[in-house]
């Protein structure tokens, strides 16, 4: 497998990862995302829920993109991590389907280790790749014990009534 990629991908990437970056920047703006001083996810559910002094503020519907780990130094795509709830997965299975299309290696497989790049930027490369194929709103990060985050996307934002 290794880097197989078409030609088109890198510079594909690299607008998938702009075009995050201006998503993100909205939900910031609009909703404040960022600046909460709480928020906790419900695998359960599937929502990623944002609160100030205990009330919740913005509600939003997510799927899982992956995971780092800064222990084993790579990405773990979603689709292949056993100990995530199926309905949260839909969107990282069409990207992986992408990838088996378009012949683009660290879409299809389970584990990424990119050597150029740190590992959360890579994290959030690997995201803004699933946002651009999913047409999500945006991504969000939760750091994780052990130095690696859980890549979330946001399906959909709203203020809590």
């Amino acid at each position: 497998m290794g880097d197989m990629q078409p030609d088109w991908y890198p510079a594909w990437r690299d607008q998938a990862f702009e075009q995050l970056t201006a998503k993100n920047a909205r939900l910031e703006k609009e909703f404040r995302l960022g600046h909460w001083p709480r928020y906790d996810y419900d695998l359960t559910t599937g929502r990623l829920l944002f609160s100030d002094q205990g009330a919740v503020k913005v509600v939003t519907e997510i799927q899982i993109a992956g995971s780092t780990s800064a222990k084993a130094g790579n990405w773990l795509w979603a689709w292949s991590n056993s100990n995530l709830p199926s309905e949260l997965l839909a969107d990282a299975k069409r990207v992986r389907s992408f990838g088996e299309e378009n012949d683009i290696a660290e879409l299809q497989q389970a584990y990424v280790t990119d050597t150029k790049d740190d590992l959360e930027t890579l994290g959030w490369e690997l995201t803004a790749a699933m946002v651009r194929i999913c047409d999500s709103l945006g991504a969000y990060r939760s750091p994780r014990g052990e130095g690696g985050g859980l890549y979330l996307i946001l399906k959909s934002a709203n203020w809590a009534n």
